[in-house]
């Protein structure tokens, strides 16, 4: 798991949930990556759909768009 620092707590708090407590977003990396349907509980990434891991830090992070798995 990733813990998100108070930095995204105004771009997450901006954008609705998902369901309770979580949001699917799209995660934009600083390298050009992108990584869909990442979920985020409460601050912290806990899964990146099709992973067995979670294949960032928080300083690779551009953006984190909600888009609720869409």
């Amino acid at each position: 798991m990733v813990q998100l620092t108070e930095r995204w707590v105004p771009r997450l708090l901006s954008q609705p949930e998902t369901g309770m407590g979580y949001q699917i977003c799209t995660v934009l990396l600083k390298d050009g990556q992108r990584l869909d349907r990442v979920t985020i509980v409460g601050g912290v990434i806990t899964k990146v759909e099709g992973m067995n891991s979670i294949p960032l830090a928080e300083a690779d992070i551009a953006d984190i768009l909600v888009t609720h798995g869409k």
